[in-house]
């Protein structure tokens, strides 16, 4: 399926920290955020990606025309600068790379790319500004179970408020952390039909006026994230994923969990064992 990703807006809140590099840029470890949601994509069989582009556009395209494999991938170098790859990131990945304005919403960018959807009965969207280990094929088949024009992640928010319950005259009966209290936020990872544009209008924004329609027709569902997620809105959240990160076991990294195979063992010590 082709993922649609929105990167082309300013990012404000956390723009005082990343300066002219949109949010999307702004790194985890080695790569930017955006990688990383690429990279979770292409890990589940999506790797023909239409960047809906704005804000910082030439960061953007800079990074990948010049995308250098050996920053976080290893390599021999021999004969003074011959470098040969150990392993590589986005050698089948296809990028189509789209103007969708600089003041755009989210819903008239998704209206820039219409023309590149063409033929695509259901297509993948992200916000590109968050992080989740939330199993995509099971997103899909509840999608395509239900026959739904969207479907997207719920899942808790991570804010650190509370939030307080009080009686008539003012006094307060109870606080709670937020998590406690069984809200649940979109998540910002969409599956959605082509079906979708039916609901659209020239100029609206995606969340407004087109998922107010789906949700009067009953066409738009949930589902339900019960595991990771997290988005970087501010520098505090950038610097919580710079931690997990950093601490080498990032619960979004599915390309990096080991393959298991019937006996619970990974699949590459299987192979190793089997080859000895």
């Amino acid at each position: 399926m082709k993922v649609v990703l929105f990167c082309g807006g300013e990012g404000m809140r956390i723009r005082e920290h990343s300066g002219p590099i949109p949010k999307p840029m702004v790194c985890i470890g080695y790569r930017p955020i955006l990688w990383h949601v690429m990279k979770y994509y292409a890990h589940h069989g999506h790797k023909d990606f239409i960047l809906c582009l704005g804000h910082g556009a030439d960061h953007i395209k800079d990074y990948f025309v010049n995308y250098d494999e050996t920053v976080s991938n290893d390599f021999v170098m021999t004969n003074g600068g011959k470098v040969d790859l150990l392993a590589s990131d986005i050698h089948d990945w296809r990028i189509t790379f789209v103007d969708t304005g600089l003041d755009a919403s989210v819903g008239e960018r998704l209206m820039a790319v219409k023309p590149y959807l063409e033929g695509e009965k259901v297509f993948l969207a992200n916000y590109a500004d968050g992080v989740t280990d939330a199993p995509l094929d099971q997103m899909i088949q509840f999608r395509e179970m239900n026959d739904k024009a969207a479907v997207f992640v719920a899942v808790a928010p991570n804010y650190t408020s509370h939030v307080i319950q009080t009686a008539e005259d003012g006094s307060v009966t109870a606080v709670k952390h937020v998590t406690e209290m069984g809200m649940r936020i979109n998540g910002g990872f969409f599956v959605l039909s082509s079906r979708v544009f039916d609901y659209m209008r020239a100029g609206e924004e995606l969340l407004h006026e087109p998922f107010q329609r789906m949700v009067a027709a009953r066409d738009v569902s949930a589902y339900i994230h019960e595991g990771f997620w997290a988005c970087m809105d501010t520098f505090k959240e950038k610097r919580m994923l710079d931690d997990i990160h950093n601490m080498g076991a990032a619960p979004w990294e599915v390309w990096s969990t080991p393959e298991m195979n019937g006996d619970g063992l990974p699949t590459s010590v299987s192979r190793i064992a089997a080859a000895s």
